[in-house]
């Protein structure tokens, strides 16, 4: 089986997109399969039509030239239309089985252009819908006009393709909602690689120190701070966690749009000097923070994007037997089991994170059982082999090969 993956972006640029693709990318070698790729012209700071990155061949594709391709609604074409150039030099050479365009729907679009010219069946993986982080990111308007012609485009692939997979619950409904049929639409859910995670890490004594939390019960997060993880209802929760638990501290790793208001809000409540602030850290440092953390947080505001999609954040803790709280947000209630695996609490309300950490913090003999549940159910249900053997069945079906054909 020789799959052609079509992306929007890749290693060596690091995301939660560029570590799913990895992981997927890893399991279906390890299935016999071959694995090509090829990025659009969004991948950044690459001036090279091919080059190999930790082992894997990328090609890429070349931004368009021109006025017309900086400008609002032409640099989308553009995207299209170079990406399907650039399909069309190198699929005759790969001569692949499948094109698996990843999100967004502009990869999908290139690949139905070539996949139809050469008779190779088009899958299309959705990660999330584009427009509703546009909302977060504030550069679309839910419903405006940019918003329901980027859910159009998304809509048009959907009825194009050959089959449909995403990453959850949530999305696979919103998709049939449309007027997909279930049979289209396979979930290859998140996952985590189980062997990187082991249970029980100690803090760093030295790290600990230098960010002034020796002696201090920790709430933390760590991850990027976009203004749908809800940091901003962490810090107003955190004077009620405080008047209970006056050694407790708040660590927040990481960095994004979000930083500036967040340290400003801090300031405003009058907590900055409770608050640790480390920015980003390197990739290969992110677990010694992780190590430092009595109990993780993951507020997310209940809007369309949370309330749809599953993050990978929880799961990374789970696999850690990490103690968790949650917002109720139909992203996280795909994950966690409350009570069991982690604490819910009522989305978009202070109080109710508050008490879900002062609740936890109260009673650590609690801990054990849930740590032991969180890290079961990752080890069971969301490891990636388990997660991209579901692939199995649809590229058999779609090509007539058996999932052992190479």
């Amino acid at each position: 089986m020789r799959i052609l993956h079509i992306l929007d972006h890749s290693i060596p640029l690091h995301s939660g997109y560029t570590f799913r693709t990895l992981a997927i990318l890893r399991e279906q070698r390890a299935l016999g399969w071959e694995t090509h790729h090829i990025t659009s012209a969004k991948q950044e700071n690459c001036k090279v039509l091919e080059e190999d990155v930790d082992g894997l061949h990328f090609y890429r594709t070349p931004p368009a030239k021109g006025g017309l391709s900086t400008l609002p609604l032409f640099n989308q074409i553009s995207i299209i239309n170079t990406l399907a150039t650039r399909l069309a030099e190198i699929v005759p050479l790969i001569r692949p089985d499948i094109l698996h365009a990843h999100s967004p729907a502009l990869n999908a679009i290139a690949a139905l252009r070539v996949g139809s010219k050469h008779g190779i069946p088009v899958v299309y993986e959705v990660r999330a819908f584009w427009e509703d982080a546009a909302v977060d990111h504030g550069t679309s308007k839910e419903w405006g006009m940019r918003y329901r012609l980027t859910r159009g485009l998304e809509t048009h692939a959907f009825k194009r393709v050959d089959a449909v997979t995403t990453i959850c619950e949530g999305l696979r409904r919103d998709i049939v909602a449309r007027g997909i049929p279930e049979q289209k639409v396979t979930v290859i859910p998140n996952a985590v690689d189980i062997e990187r995670f082991s249970v029980g890490g100690t803090g760093d004594a030295t790290l600990k120190q230098q960010l002034g939390l020796i002696g201090h019960r920790i709430i933390g997060f760590i991850g990027s701070f976009y203004a749908y993880e809800g940091l901003d209802l962490l810090l107003q929760a955190f004077p009620t966690i405080l008047k209970a638990v006056p050694d407790a501290r708040l660590l927040l790793v990481g960095g994004g749009p979000q930083d500036d208001n967040l340290k400003r809000l801090a300031a405003e409540l009058g907590i900055q000097g409770k608050v640790v602030f480390t920015g980003r850290v390197p990739h290969d440092q992110v677990q010694r923070y992780y190590d430092l953390v009595d109990i993780l947080a993951y507020p997310r505001h209940s809007m369309r994007l949370t309330e749809l999609v599953t993050p990978l954040k929880p799961l990374e803790a789970m696999a850690q037997g990490r103690l968790l709280v949650a917002s109720d947000v139909g992203g996280h209630k795909e994950l966690i089991q409350d009570g069991k695996t982690g604490i819910l609490f009522k989305a978009e309300d202070p109080l109710a994170l508050a008490s879900a950490v002062l609740q936890l913090l109260a009673e650590e003999s609690r801990w054990p059982g849930l740590r032991n549940a969180a890290r079961h159910f990752v080890e069971t249900e969301r490891n990636w082999p388990k997660s991209v053997s579901n692939y199995v069945a649809l590229y058999s079906r779609l090509t007539g090969q058996g999932a052992d054909h190479a």
